[in-house]
């Protein structure tokens, strides 16, 4: 048997009405004595009515939706006051992503996880005045005014709160860099935290000359805090949207990793090769079949505190220097006995700028590619793979301009997102950009072009002829590590399926780099947050025949202001080293 609706709804107004009268203070003692029979009869066809609601198999959703709401009321009711609080919980990202992880990546996942772990305030809730105050923190040069090139200097940093007293616990973001202007020189510093308010910076002395210590608070331990939980309570804090068009009918809807599938259908776009999870919210009058692009849908707001707010304002505690109580610079002297050997460990910088010009320590030894036909030379019968976001792009873009024997195909794709083709029939080259799978912040992309870099490397043959460019990072910044780490972890499988096939193939993996912040883009695209996929991405590929372009040390290093997109100067620098990669100076045979 089924209730009529009009039967259902009054059941339901009774035992409401009935439940009212019970509570309100001004009926009592004029309860008639009839009312728990009342009452009774009212939750028995209460009961009666959910039974029979829960054994049909098709439901109205409106209607469902209006019984979940009247059952809602109705169970606070019966809440005392102090459970009716509201609660923020996110509910858009699921824990059990894609596919379950076998117990070797399981493991995997921990000890990547462990080795990012980032210390914090012993004693949450601080108020802003014992948290992190850059302007009256500072640090303190070891050693002699003047040191010698090949050794190391040792900074000592002392982070004091708005009261002026020492800090008693770590987990601050700082970095640091040592420079000369006049000479164009710069190389990034090794930040080592004691865990206790102070910190040692080291660098490697490189050249001779007058060298000055720069060093910058991005984020007190308190706001790490607070981007450690957005981070996992919060990953959907940049959503996404599909557009889903058929004839004349047209609509759009809510994208993402993962979305509340009980508030409406979804359409499943998990890539069936990786397993890589992407959903959609199901359009009302059409089907899942009928999406014809993936965009941006925006940035949520108001995602931090009151409280929160405080520990991210510029000018106070984001991306402030922190300056020294004495002197901030040394002069290096030559080496007493011929050239410096700079140690190569884990320690070690990937390189350092002089003259503007990008120097690596190890790997490779740097060209510099300053006319048109040194580029065409050095890519004549090459094929060129860039996948990546935006960064990557911008090798493409420069390239392109740069060498005016390559012409871009006119691949009719969207400013700014791609794909891009150029060619030099000339020469035989191939170069060619594609953006990464979801998520992407572009503006528009068709869901066409929206490959997976994974199964992008499983279609190229390879050979010595070929160059694979990867740069995959700022898209992943809102979402949980995990994420990132399984992303990673196909690509780097397809990598090694490619050099198994052909290990002449040349690799090369950028890193991500630091940019300019504010209130807002430090919610999103943080450099810690960036920090952290960095130091992920160097473990998940040691050990695999790739180059590392090391775009976080070339950012840090360089005078240039941090920016999402770095300047000409940095990328003019990279290309040069992934061109140096590709066509290395020879070493001369040494004579018998």
């Amino acid at each position: 048997m089924i209730f009529p609706n009009g039967l259902a709804l009054c059941v339901v107004m009774v035992f409401c009405c009935a439940v009212k009268w019970h509570r309100d203070p001004a009926m009592e003692g004029h309860m008639p004595r009839f009312a728990p029979i009342f009452i009774l009869l009212a939750l028995s066809g209460f009961i009666l009515l959910i039974c029979n609601i829960t054994s049909l198999e098709k439901w109205n959703c409106q209607a469902m939706s209006t019984f979940y709401q009247i059952q809602s009321s109705i169970h606070s009711a019966f809440k005392t006051p102090e459970t009716l609080l509201p609660v923020d919980l996110n509910h858009t990202y699921c824990a059990g992503l894609g596919r379950e992880p076998t117990a070797e990546e399981a493991r995997e996942m921990l000890y990547l996880l462990n080795s990012i772990s980032w210390p914090g305030p012993l004693v949450p809730g601080l108020p802003l005045r014992l948290s992190s105050d850059p302007a009256q923190s500072y640090f303190v040069i070891r050693g002699p005014a003047e040191q010698q090139v090949g050794g190391q200097l040792v900074v000592d940093v002392l982070m004091l709160n708005f009261m002026g007293q020492p800090k008693k616990h770590g987990g601050d973001f700082l970095v640091a860099r040592l420079h000369s202007p006049e000479l164009g020189a710069g190389v990034a510093g090794r930040v080592h935290d004691h865990r206790n308010g102070n910190y040692t910076v080291l660098f490697p002395l490189l050249w001779v000359g007058v060298v000055q210590v720069e060093l910058t608070m991005v984020h007190p331990s308190e706001a790490v805090v607070v981007l450690k939980r957005l981070r996992q309570e919060q990953p959907d804090r940049v959503y996404f949207k599909s557009l889903f068009r058929s004839g004349f009918l047209s609509e759009t809807t809510v994208c993402n990793l993962c979305l509340p599938h009980k508030e409406q259908p979804l359409c499943n776009y998990s890539d069936p090769q990786t397993g890589e999870p992407w959903y959609c919210y199901k359009p009302k009058m059409l089907s899942c079949d009928t999406r014809i692009n993936h965009s941006k849908g925006g940035y949520k707001k108001n995602l931090l505190t009151k409280y929160e707010t405080q520990f991210f304002q510029s000018g106070v505690n984001i991306k402030v220097p922190i300056h020294s109580s004495g002197m901030d610079n040394v002069t290096v002297l030559p080496a007493r006995k011929g050239p410096p050997k700079i140690r190569s460990n884990k320690f070690a910088p990937a390189g350092y700028y002089y003259q503007d010009t990008w120097r690596p320590l190890s790997g490779v030894v740097m060209r510099q590619f300053n006319d048109s036909s040194a580029i065409t030379q050095c890519l004549k019968g090459k094929i060129i793979y860039m996948f990546g976001d935006s960064t990557v792009r911008q090798w493409f873009e420069y390239l392109n301009a740069f060498v005016p024997e390559l012409k871009e195909f006119n691949l009719h794709s969207p400013k700014n997102v791609g794909p891009y083709m150029a060619v030099d029939t000339g020469h035989n080259i191939l170069l060619s950009y594609r953006c990464h799978g979801p998520p992407i912040r572009f503006t528009s992309v068709s869901s066409s072009e929206m490959q997976y870099v994974a199964n992008e490397l499983d279609r190229i043959r390879g050979g010595s002829d070929t160059v694979v460019l990867v740069g995959v990072w700022s898209h992943f910044s809102t979402f949980p590590v995990e994420v990132y780490i399984r992303r990673l972890r196909h690509i780097r499988r397809a990598v090694v399926r490619l050099l198994n096939r052909e290990p002449a193939t040349l690799v090369i993996i950028r890193t991500a780099n630091l940019q300019k912040l504010d209130p807002e883009s430090s919610l999103f695209n943080s450099d810690w947050f960036s920090q952290q996929q960095d130091a992920v991405l160097r473990t998940m590929f040691r050990g695999i025949n790739v180059r590392m372009l090391d775009a976080w040390e070339m950012t840090l290093a360089h005078h240039h202001p941090h920016l999402l997109h770095p300047p000409l100067t940095i990328i003019k620098n990279m290309v040069d080293l992934i061109l140096s990669h590709i066509c290395p100076v020879r070493k001369k045979k040494k004579r018998s």
